[in-house]
């Protein structure tokens, strides 16, 4: 029980595709609400079923942890490849979002409403800061580039609603994407890979923790064995 509540405990994502991120640990409840929109319900009501949903999407996810065997090596591919298929399990089971599909979920709901893609790409770049991500190939510098570009061409900012200006911002950014190396077709390739980085982190975490905990153990055993033989050559006589 322990064991698996720490896995749960652990998946945040580490890393991205096809910009490679980072993040922290620990999920929001909302994670296991998978963000869905709340239906026309009472106040009391609707909390009342929130919890039972995230109590319910809990329990489905420590049932299958329980179960599997987990080797904590995040130096084992092997290893790191169960541990993937083991959360993968878990989110399908206990219909949870995938992290692409919680970076889409997050951009789709923070981005709603800005009418100009200046705006947009800043506030890309803003959700990538708050949540610890980093950008190591520098697609976001280069988008920005192609932004002014087309705006310089078009020598006015670039609106959303611009179908004329937003077809060559997307025909700028094919360019990045080719620059890259990114493919539309290889983006399933991406998601694994990103599973795979993100189960690695975990996994290293774990490690981290569980030799941290064995170490603390094992100071505590140490302790008590030095009390035992200080009174252990405790004189009796002396209280007498």
């Amino acid at each position: 029980m322990a064991f698996s509540s720490r896995l749960l405990s652990k998946s945040k994502q580490l890393c991205g595709s096809p910009i490679i991120l980072q993040q922290q640990n620990a999920i929001p409840v909302r994670y296991f609400a998978k963000e869905a929109a709340p239906q026309a319900l009472k106040g009391d009501e609707m909390l009342k079923n929130v919890f039972l949903d995230v109590k319910k999407k809990f329990e489905t996810a420590l049932g299958i942890l329980r179960k599997e065997k987990i080797t904590i090596a995040p130096e084992d591919p092997a290893a790191v490849t169960q541990y993937a298929k083991v959360m993968k399990t878990v989110r399908e089971k206990a219909d949870l979002f995938s992290e692409s599909q919680r970076i889409e979920h997050t951009i789709k709901t923070q981005t709603e409403g800005i009418a100009d893609a200046r705006t947009y790409l800043l506030t890309l770049k803003e959700i990538r800061i708050k949540r610890g991500l980093t950008d190591e190939l520098g697609a976001e510098a280069m988008m920005m580039d192609a932004l002014e570009k087309v705006e310089k061409e078009l020598k006015k900012p670039l609106m959303r609603d611009d179908k004329k200006g937003m077809a060559l911002l997307m025909a700028e950014f094919d360019k990045v994407n080719q620059k890259l190396g990114i493919r539309k077709e290889d983006l399933p390739k991406y998601s694994e890979q990103l599973e795979l980085k993100i189960a690695k982190g975990q996994l290293e975490e774990l490690k981290k923790d569980a030799l941290e905990a064995m170490e603390t153990q094992k100071k505590r055993e140490e302790f008590k064995d030095e009390q035992m033989v200080d009174v252990k050559s405790l004189d009796i006589r002396n209280f007498l």
